[in-house]
């Protein structure tokens, strides 16, 4: 029998705001353990939560970049579970009534796309985090970190759309850039800022009803992701080959032994009672609001590839590479603004550079004048090198740097036969043997030449030279 797996996921953004989502703590990361806290988001009696506006607005515009639906009335509920991380014992979310609903993703994979729906997007505050260290009482101790409580988290759940890991690590990657274009989320997953759940059945190919899911947790990486769909999918298909029955639970993704580990049996929406939390008041959206933020939608990475490879004739490839960071693009625009010969090369220099530039530590004056100088032949492509590796080293001009460390190429022909006659001079035998046929020879004679002048002297047009003189 041939299966098919079902994925559906459920991401986990940080908004990057600079407070907490219900109170004016912090919300950096890598504080010392429970510096950014308060009664609020500590849970302590008597306090009141009150929602953060900026979270708000960066969540709608997640909505409107992924082609939801904002509702105009969306409801804060208390999820309530036990956890050491979670003093009040519940965890404010939305359920019934999200902020939005009914979006899309489009991935590109194999040259074809695909579009990948989007259930809901709503709002909540994370949990603490516990730390296990040390030793109590001969067993090993967990101490709470409540640093992230209340830290504005939106949930962006997938509709399960997916039928392979590859296409769960598209979508993962192609939601990613969004929301880093949008600069709502930093989208570091190493930090936990962007982190992902996944769900996945399997089926046997042509049944329409889903197979028992399980939920797997614990994945801090793309492809992590993706090796644990692979490892999920494979042990249920033998689950059921072997006979048995898939159970609905939890699981954990051990990176090390590249398994799942049954966690818990997986939990139903009314095991959390869930109920409208009666401190904060619904969340009204005015239609102005959404059309303002709409407006504050930047172009995103897909459109972006297709106007660069449109625009500049550069490969989808380079301009997928570019577009993958808003100010990689923006930089290789801006340098080809400045100069506008040849953007395939400008697109080369920018994607090799790519981490300096994304660094700050390059202006777009310096590529552009590296490209343009190595297409009129002022430098060769190493003097280029060097020179970009100098203006890193000094922050002087390239063009300075240029002249003061003697590297300008020479391309005037008449400028070069002085050097190239004394070379031909200086090797009978080996012009004897160019003119009986053995043209191969003619990489020596260039080599020559660009030993007598130091490398200063423009390979192509010695070659020139040398051909006219060689007969």
């Amino acid at each position: 029998m041939e299966f098919e797996a079902v994925i559906g996921l459920e991401v986990h953004a940080q908004l990057a705001t600079e407070s907490k989502i219900f109170c004016a703590c912090s919300a950096a990361f890598g504080a010392s353990p429970n510096e950014n806290t308060c009664p609020v988001c500590t849970g302590m009696p008597g306090v009141l939560p009150v929602l953060n506006r900026k979270a708000v607005e960066y969540a709608i515009r997640t909505a409107l970049a992924t082609s939801c639906t904002v509702q105009r009335r969306s409801v804060f509920a208390r999820k309530n579970y036990f956890y050491p991380d979670l003093p009040k014992a519940y965890q404010i979310s939305q359920y019934e009534l999200p902020l939005a609903i009914g979006g899309h993703v489009d991935i590109e994979l194999d040259g074809g796309t695909k579009r990948i729906g989007i259930t809901r997007i709503h709002m909540e505050e994370d949990a603490g985090k516990l730390v296990h260290e040390g030793e109590f009482a001969g067993a090993q101790a967990s101490l709470a970190d409540l640093n992230r409580c209340s830290v504005p988290l939106m949930e962006i759940v997938s509709e399960p759309d997916m039928r392979t890991p590859e296409e769960g690590g598209a979508y993962l990657r192609r939601l990613r850039d969004i929301l880093v274009y949008l600069e709502v989320c930093d989208g570091n997953m190493e930090e936990g800022s962007f982190r992902c759940d996944a769900n996945v059945s399997v089926r046997p190919v042509g049944q329409a009803a889903f197979g028992t899911k399980a939920e797997l947790k614990n994945m801090n990486s793309f492809r992590n992701v993706e090796k644990a769909l692979e490892y999920e999918i494979r042990r249920q298909i033998e689950v059921i080959e072997d006979g048995g029955k898939v159970v609905q639970e939890t699981r954990l993704w051990d990176a090390n032994a590249g398994v799942t580990l049954s966690m818990r049996r997986k939990e139903e929406a009314h095991d959390y009672r869930y109920f409208p939390d009666p401190d904060l008041l619904p969340l009204i959206v005015p239609d102005e609001w959404v059309k303002e933020l709409r407006g504050t939608i930047p172009e995103l990475p897909a459109e972006k590839v297709a106007r660069l490879t449109g625009r500049y004739g550069i490969t989808k490839y380079d301009a997928g590479i570019l577009a993958s960071a808003r100010a990689l693009a923006d930089f290789f625009e801006a340098s080809v603004a400045l100069y506008v010969g040849n953007p395939k090369t400008t697109a080369n220099e920018c994607i090799h550079w790519k981490d300096a530039i994304l660094g700050g530590k390059l202006s777009p004056e310096t590529i552009a004048h590296a490209v343009e100088d190595r297409e009129s032949g002022a430098i060769s492509a190493t003097a280029s090198k060097k020179l970009v590796e100098l203006v890193l080293e000094t922050g002087k001009p390239i063009r300075q740097l240029r002249d003061e460390q003697g590297l300008t190429q020479v391309s005037d022909a008449a400028a070069l036969n002085a050097v190239v006659d004394r070379v031909i001079a200086a090797s009978p035998k080996e012009v004897e043997s160019y003119r009986s046929g053995k043209t191969g020879l003619l990489s020596f004679f260039v080599g020559q030449v660009m030993k007598e002048s130091r490398g200063k002297a423009n390979p192509k047009v010695v070659q020139e030279v040398l051909k006219k003189k060689l007969g």
